[in-house]
């Protein structure tokens, strides 16, 4: 039955022109930004900001912190059932480093922004669902089985190996529930490295896609930020490819996360994020974090309606029998 899953992949670029497709997720980072009045004038500020902490970090050959420039492709990936209509599964980054001295175009690391709609469904449909009116918080049943079992699936894809050499890694903000501690290891780009005191049920989540997970804050950032990946993130990556994730997904995480990754304070040896504390400074560019919260419901009814109802015989029973 695997077979019949297969993936096609639209590539776009993520520019100052940038308007996002249909069938983008309007939460999705890059998206929120493309939007409103000022959304050309949004779109610009953040490449700035992007390639301007990428010169922070590669500063070596580097005297004018210009050489350098990040390019954005946004990934689109269609899952297509049999000979059913495709569905948005995924949409991922790949970043590009632009080395203007020496005329060069590197390849980067897949991945960094990860946009699911399934994953909008478990989360803020499912989830709330099955604790509706309940005294004590539970996860149903199978919770992120399906959807873990799509990402891996199209890791392993023919698709993915056509198109990536190294599998991807994925970067989120750490989460306001829990309590980081900091090690005595440290990595010359990924910085100093955290420990959380327990489990996430994002880390739960996402360990179901196949991704392990360590947290480190970088040089001159205020808070770690949680890297996820599927091999070795300190040897399978270059320098550059990992400053390419870090620029672009810290420059994100400033705008929507500002009480975490724009505080006017850094995490010290413990640290607990915290999305009230006001202690903090914020860009030129604004979201509505509100509006951000009623989409996900949106998105996740309207992935309940179009793929997991129509599917739900097809996808049960080819993720109960499909092995890795």
């Amino acid at each position: 039955m695997s077979k019949a899953f297969t993936y096609t992949l639209k590539r776009s670029c993520f520019d100052e022109n940038y308007n996002p497709s249909e069938n983008t997720r309007t939460t999705t980072n890059f998206a929120n930004l493309a939007r409103g009045e000022k959304r050309q004038e949004n779109l610009r500020n953040t490449l700035v900001m992007i390639s301007n902490r990428f010169n922070a970090l590669a500063r070596w050959d580097n005297p004018n912190a210009d050489r350098y420039a990040v390019e954005l492709e946004i990934i689109s990936v269609d899952l297509n059932i049999g000979a059913e209509k495709p569905f948005p599964a995924i949409e991922i980054l790949q970043t590009t480093i632009v080395d203007k001295k020496n005329n060069q175009r590197i390849p980067g690391i897949v991945g960094n922004n990860f946009s699911s709609y399934v994953r909008d469904y478990d989360f803020s449909v499912r989830l709330l669902e099955h604790n509706k009116n309940q005294q004590h918080f539970s996860i149903p049943e199978k919770f992120g089985e399906l959807h873990g079992n799509i990402f891996r699936h199209f890791v392993n894809s023919p698709e993915y190996k056509e198109n990536f050499s190294k599998g991807p890694v994925i970067c989120l903000s750490v989460s306001s529930k829990d309590t980081y501690r900091r090690t005595g290891n440290q990595h010359p780009v990924l910085g100093v490295e955290y420990q959380p005191d327990g489990e996430s049920l994002t880390e739960q989540y996402f360990a179901k896609m196949g991704l392990k997970v360590r947290y480190f804050m970088p040089e001159n950032s205020v808070a770690p930020f949680a890297f996820f990946f599927t091999g070795d993130l300190l040897s399978d990556y270059t320098d550059l490819e990992l400053i390419a994730t870090i620029s672009t997904m810290e420059t994100f995480q400033k705008i929507y996360r500002p009480e975490i990754y724009n505080a006017n304070s850094a995490a010290g040896l413990c640290y607990r994020p915290d999305l009230n504390q006001q202690d903090h400074s914020l860009t030129k560019i604004v979201y509505d974090r509100e509006e951000r919260s009623r989409l996900a419901i949106e998105q996740g009814r309207f992935t309940e309606e179009y793929f997991i109802k129509p599917y739900q015989h097809i996808l049960e029973q080819w993720s109960d029998n499909y092995t890795f």
